[in-house]
């Protein structure tokens, strides 16, 4: 981890989820997300210790275990309040709901790791934080209520709207919940005027423009991949493997529920947009492409 000043009292710790650090005095600061487990809670103690800085609060952007995996830890050391909205506030404070979200039932055993469900917090409505310096605005797509925060210095830290172009060029396939709202938010993001933009897993910019693009380009690639493939009839689990095989993406357990669960986000947002529809057939659950006839 490393702590990299921005602007002004704008700061992050670079790290594989980075982590914002706003200063609201000369001895306090506010957190935006705490990284994927307590030992990355314990590091950016260190590191703020070593700053002499005290932590006055978390902003959670959203729930997932990568983003609150450190805030148990630095909420018990500090007594700080952590704030997030809606949803995450729920899950945040209930992890369990998440490998329950993805597997669509209780999750045994194996699912139940830290990659998937953090430690539970005690977790604040963000509408009833009031920071000065500090703004939230809706991010939603990627999770249920994500937001981004905005600080005073015009730095904008977007959490997980963007993925990096490494990571799309990796894996292809990112993890969205809503694929509607997710193309939403790429839309507002292009309206935003900001000095820097730092999302969470991709490197600080001065531009977002070319993330912006991209990632539209490889959903719609995705979405076009799943609706040719739909054709002819198609179970749930036969989509699955073809985007694995054609992505080439190596699953694990952690992976395949993930992956699986954006998958079906895409059949949703077909279905929505009169794109595939889907029948029963021998008690199983078949998507099929619309085809629409074109009149001479």
């Amino acid at each position: 981890m490393e702590l990299v000043h921005v602007k002004g009292n704008t700061y992050y710790i670079k790290n594989p989820t980075n982590i914002g650090v706003y200063k609201v005095d000369e001895d306090s600061v506010y957190l935006i997300d705490t990284g994927n487990d307590q030992d990355a809670g314990k590091k950016i103690l260190k590191i703020l210790e070593e700053k002499k800085w005290n932590v006055k609060g978390i902003i959670t952007t959203h729930s997932n275990a990568d983003h609150i995996g450190g805030n148990k830890i630095i909420q018990n050391r500090t007594s700080c309040p952590i704030y997030a909205h809606g949803i995450e506030k729920s899950i945040t404070e209930n992890p369990i709901l998440e490998p329950s979200f993805l597997y669509g039932g209780y999750p045994f055993k194996d699912l139940q790791n830290k990659f998937l469900m953090a430690k539970e917090s005690k977790v604040t409505e963000i509408e009833e934080m009031n920071v000065e310096g500090l703004e939230h605005f809706p991010l939603k797509g990627h999770f249920f209520d994500m937001i981004g925060i905005k600080t005073k210095d015009n730095v904008y830290f977007l959490s997980d709207s963007l993925f990096s172009q490494e990571t799309i060029q990796k894996y292809s396939v990112f993890f969205l919940y809503n694929v509607r709202e997710y193309l939403n938010t790429l839309d507002f993001l292009k309206t935003l005027e900001g000095d820097f933009y730092i999302p969470s897993h991709s490197e600080i910019t001065n531009d977002i423009t070319p993330l912006i693009e991209l990632n539209r380009k490889k959903i719609e690639e995705i979405a076009d991949c799943i609706t040719n493939f739909c054709k002819t009839e198609k179970t749930q689990e036969e989509i699955f493997q073809y985007i694995f095989e054609k992505y080439h993406l190596q699953m694990n357990l952690n992976q395949y529920f993930l992956i699986g669960s954006t998958i079906k986000s895409y059949l949703s947002y077909l279905y929505e947009e009169n794109k595939i529809t889907f029948t029963f057939e021998n008690n199983k659950m078949y998507w099929k492409k619309i085809e629409i006839n074109k009149k001479d």
